[in-house]
C-alpha cells in the first residue's frame, strides 16, 4: 500500500521572553512528497542594475535594486521557497491554505511558485508567518482579494 500523501504543513516561532537567553526561535515542516530533497541555498546581497526584470517560475516581476544576503529552503525545481531567513533577522515560512475560494486561471506570481494544477474542489492559496526579532505577523493570501495582519 502506498503512503498517504502529506496534507499540511506547519510553521511556529518562539519569540522573546518565550524562547531562553532572548533567542527568536522559528521552525516549518514541509508537506512536500516524502521523496522531494530540500536544497539549502544560500544567496549574498547583491546589487542589481536598475530596471533589470526577474525571471520566476510564470512570469517576470521588476527587480529589486538590492537584495539582502538569504538562505532558502525549496524543492530544486521552484523558483520560490517554503522558507528563509535574511541577513538582517528577518525569517518567513509559507503555508497551504485550503478554500473554497477560486483561483484566477491569469498568470501569477505564486505564494511559493507551485503549480496550480489540483482537481480537488479546494483551491490552493497561501498565508505567511514573518517573524523578526520583536514581533511575528501572520498575512493570509487569498485569491488576491483578501489579508489579514
Amino acid at each position: 500500500m502506498a503512503p498517504e500523501p502529506p496534507l499540511s504543513c506547519d510553521c511556529f516561532v518562539s519569540l522573546p521572553p518565550g524562547s531562553q537567553d532572548d533567542h527568536v526561535i522559528f521552525g516549518k515542516n514541509s508537506d512536500r512528497p516524502r521523496d522531494e530533497v530540500q536544497e539549502v541555498l544560500y544567496y549574498p546581497a547583491t546589487s542589481h542594475p536598475s530596471g533589470t526584470m526577474l525571471e520566476c517560475t510564470y512570469i517576470q516581476i521588476p527587480q529589486a535594486e538590492h537584495t539582502h544576503a538569504v538562505v532558502l529552503s525549496r524543492p530544486p525545481w521552484l523558483w520560490g521557497a517554503e522558507m528563509g531567513a535574511n541577513d538582517k533577522g528577518v525569517c518567513i515560512g509559507n503555508e497551504a491554505v485550503w478554500t473554497r475560494e477560486a483561483i484566477d486561471p491569469g498568470e501569477a506570481l505564486l505564494g511559493m511558485d507551485l503549480v496550480r494544477e489540483d482537481p480537488a474542489p479546494f483551491s490552493y492559496h497561501n498565508s505567511f508567518l514573518l517573524v523578526d526579532r520583536h514581533e511575528a505577523l501572520v498575512l493570509k493570501a487569498l485569491g488576491g482579494t483578501e489579508s489579514d495582519r
